[in-house]
């Protein structure tokens, strides 16, 4: 059974090699080179010390996929948007467990006092992360056109967005 549940920093392995997959094969991320085991700790510890959420979705003992947000801009005006990063293991894409993941990221930022939700999504040609943002609520809200430059070609960024809790219908506390 398929758990979501708070990273461990013992997930730290099996994240890194579901993320370094994508950077390897992948257009959802414009890494080239995947990042070592020391560098992906740190990002989590990061994202944690922010108070913000770094979740996994595990069956077992085994890591499926990863998912968390991050503050989309560092000046204070930007304070409650967060850009969110959902990766998935190969063999568990396009089964659903994307769209639980990243619901369960949106609750979750939501405690953390995040008002928007934002997706950078790399490859217009990634269907599988639009749609997964899609199902959960994002909309898209613009294109940037030819602005990375990986496997020998251009790619896109697709930006969608997502209000969560009550947005923009009231000021912040």
């Amino acid at each position: 059974m398929t758990l979501i549940r708070p990273s461990l920093l013992q997930d730290i392995p099996e994240i890194a090699a579901i993320y370094a997959h994508h950077v390897l094969v992948g257009t959802g991320t414009f890494e080239i080179d995947p990042p070592s085991l020391s560098d992906m700790a740190d990002r989590r510890a990061d994202v944690l010390a922010k108070g913000l959420p770094y979740l996994v979705a595990v069956d077992g003992s085994t890591v499926l996929g990863f998912a968390y947000c991050n503050w989309f801009k560092p000046r204070p005006a930007y304070r409650f948007s967060a850009e969110d990063s959902i990766y998935l293991a190969p063999a568990v894409q396009g089964q659903g467990l994307g769209r639980v993941l990243l619901t369960e990221l949106a609750v979750q930022a939501e405690r953390s006092g995040v008002r928007k939700l934002i997706a950078v999504i790399g490859d217009s040609d990634n269907t599988g992360s639009v749609a997964v943002h899609r199902s959960v609520g994002f909309r898209p809200v613009g294109v940037l056109n030819s602005c990375g430059w990986k496997f020998n070609r251009w790619l896109d960024v697709v930006l969608m967005d997502m209000p969560i809790g009550s947005g923009d219908s009231c000021a912040p506390r």
